[in-house]
């Protein structure tokens, strides 16, 4: 029997259904990267579906996410019957969450040794791109557009931080009037 006219199909043969809002958002996000409509996706699109649930995974826990959730008998394809259970604790438990405002100002206090509030610009290049788990350029002068005061050439971390949660505040109230 055909699927009433407007209704989203979400199950083929694994017939995997939402029950509730987190399940479906999950399902979406895993669908745009399911390029043959088999609910299976290419280990490599793992972190995009991840940043694009809101996510802010390490390289390191986007492999743990692989890891957890790929076919064991055909690697390389991560199926939707192992991501969505795993992706919906992982998000209960709010893992891979961006950093909240406090604690980003507290990691640039802490580079901010003199206190001035603010950090110059090659510092804070050396530390987004040769620190921990770098950035890469592109990341790095998509973020200086935002960070960077044009006039002292420095960026003001707290006006910086707030910045981002604008953004981010945004960036969900459109979400949630989708």
């Amino acid at each position: 029997m055909p699927a009433p006219r407007g209704k989203k199909i979400y199950a083929c043969a694994l017939n995997v259904q939402p029950n509730n809002e987190l399940e479906k958002k999950i399902i979406e996000s895993f669908e745009v990267f399911d390029h043959s409509g088999k609910q299976v996706v290419d280990v490599r699109e793992i972190g995009t579906i991840l940043r694009s649930l809101g996510c802010c995974p390490t390289e390191a826990e986007i492999q743990e996410v692989i890891l957890a959730t790929e076919n064991k008998e055909a690697t390389g394809n991560v199926p939707l019957i192992n991501f969505l259970p795993y992706m919906c604790k992982v998000m209960i438990e709010h893992r891979f969450y961006p950093a909240s405002a406090e604690m980003l100002l507290a990691a640039f206090r802490y580079f901010d040794k003199e206190g001035r509030g603010y950090l110059t610009k090659e510092k804070f290049a050396q530390l987004m791109l040769e620190e921990g788990e770098p950035f890469t350029q592109e990341e790095f002068d998509e973020m200086m557009q935002t960070a960077l005061d044009p006039v002292t050439d420095t960026i003001t971390y707290e006006y910086y931080i707030n910045q981002l949660m604008v953004e981010e505040d945004i960036t969900e109230n459109e979400e949630s009037t989708k």
